[in-house]
């Protein structure tokens, strides 16, 4: 039974499900995205070029685990459908091993990294069964043009939520400036313990949410025989989609911007703008709003603009405002440090670039879950894993990169280790936004310019659904 044959349709309990199981991703990449280089670095005392390096390591060998399990749970048979057996599955080890992660042993530098690098490795392998075929669902769950980019949009808000909640329970709660702030080796493995509690409940609540759309959810084809050269002709077939491939290419410009980005940030609100602990954490609050506006923002664009439009509208906006407090700053048109002004102006121009990329984040994951009929039309095949997972494979092969390009920054302009705010030489702190800005500019421009190759509109998928239908009435 399909799922235009379910009685129950999509209500708000299952939209809240299916959205809250990117808690636990939200909660996962807030730590490997934005505190990691930091902690094992600026506190554990590990190189920054080495935890840079690990943490490329660990993306790319967890991005080539992605093709796999997309193909395997588009492929699985069980009593539990496709997907659910993967997500229940996944819960507590990757919850266990997260918390392993921030407790790490005092060992010496090289024993350290290979810890570090294998902790890291088991996570993103352990987190990518669990996510792929939990992303996948979308296009299960529904066929609505509109209604998949709300669902997105719940994705990604849940996703923002728990990484935000993670922050701001670090900066405020776990890592008070009273016991050392961002130096407070206990706080941040109470961080870990944590966010691994977060990760368990938001993996299996959502699984227990969806679970009774078991049996309403498309069917795997008949089970054959495992043959590699099949397998490889189906994924090359599957992939070569015109408009995935642009989407693809897309996410590769902007997992390495990201990188560089997130495992810049805290380098910037510690030593480029001399916040405190608290006030990182403060800065982080207005986020939740972002959020809410972009889950109800991102529908609307949707629906009066289409996704591709509002896509590349809403995240041009967004590459229009990230680099301006810097540059700014270094054309010393931007708030003093020490002053308020600094810090509401900050606030005001982070919210919104937050909510317009939360907005084209969930428009280009709904587009991904147009592809699928298109592609199905081509193929004859449904390839809802293979999808979410090349897309996935993008952003983290590469934004694994982006992460290394970081610490090599930091180790070109020779940014000190373990430097507390105010030892830092001025022209250092310059540099870094110097070297920074170019970067992130480059390849979100390309992103920008390589997503007007997409070519499904509303009007091609309202097609492709009226062609599949025919095509399976036809069929039985």
């Amino acid at each position: 039974m399909s799922i235009e044959n379910n009685p129950r349709r999509l209500d708000l309990t299952t939209k809240l499900a299916y959205g809250f199981g990117a808690v636990a991703s939200g909660a996962k990449s807030n730590g490997f995205n934005y505190l990691l280089l930091f902690y094992y670095s600026q506190v554990i005392g590990l190189r920054a070029d080495l935890v840079s390096l690990g943490i490329m390591i660990a993306l790319i060998f967890d991005a080539f685990s992605d093709p796999f399990v997309g193909y395997v749970s588009d492929n699985f048979h069980s009593s539990l459908g496709r997907r659910h057996p993967f997500m229940y599955a996944a819960g507590l080890p990757v919850a266990a091993a997260y918390y392993f992660l921030w407790s790490p042993p005092d060992w010496d530098q090289t024993s350290l990294f290979l810890y570090f690098v294998s902790m890291a490795i088991l996570i993103r392998t352990l987190i990518t069964f669990y996510e792929i075929p939990a992303t996948a669902l979308v296009a299960e769950l529904t066929e609505d043009y509109d209604e998949r980019t709300e669902m997105m949009s719940f994705r990604y808000f849940f996703g923002w939520w728990g990484g935000l909640t993670m922050a701001v329970l670090n900066y405020l709660v776990f890592l008070p400036e009273s016991k050392g702030g961002l130096e407070y080796i206990d706080g941040w493995q109470n961080y870990g313990l944590a966010a691994s509690v977060i990760i368990f409940i938001s993996i299996y609540l959502s699984a227990i949410g969806t679970h009774r759309y078991i049996p309403y959810l498309k069917q795997p084809p008949p089970r054959a025989p495992f043959n590699l050269s099949r397998t490889a002709s189906e994924l090359k077939e599957t992939l070569s989609n015109r408009s995935f491939f642009a989407l693809f290419c897309s996410a590769l410009f902007v997992a390495v911007a990201a990188g560089v980005s997130a495992a810049l940030s805290i380098y910037f609100s510690r030593h480029f703008w001399e916040f405190t602990s608290a006030q990182i954490g403060y800065l982080n609050l207005p986020y939740f709003l972002s959020a809410l506006l972009a889950l109800f923002f991102a529908p609307a664009v949707s629906r009066s603009l289409g996704k591709k439009a509002g896509a590349i509208t809403v995240f041009g906006l967004a590459v229009v405002l990230a680099p301006m407090p810097y540059v700014l700053r270094m054309t010393n048109w931007f708030p003093e440090n020490h002053t308020s002004e600094l810090f509401w102006t900050l606030m005001a121009f982070n919210s919104l670039e937050v909510m317009l990329m939360i907005m084209s984040s969930s428009l280009i994951a709904a587009m991904i879950a147009d592809v699928v009929e298109d592609s199905e039309l081509k193929t004859g095949r449904r390839s809802e894993g293979i999808f979410f997972a090349a897309n996935s494979f993008a952003q983290k092969a590469v934004n694994g990169f982006g992460v290394m390009v970081a610490g090599q920054i930091l180790a070109f302009i020779q940014f000190p280790a373990l430097a507390k705010p105010g030892e830092v030489p001025p022209e250092i702190i310059y540099d870094l936004a110097f070297f920074y800005v170019p970067v992130l500019m480059f390849f979100y421009l390309a992103a920008v310019a390589v997503l007007s190759l997409y070519r499904i509109n509303r009007r091609d998928h309202s097609e492709n659904l009226r062609r599949l239908s025919k095509s399976s009435s036809q069929q039985n």
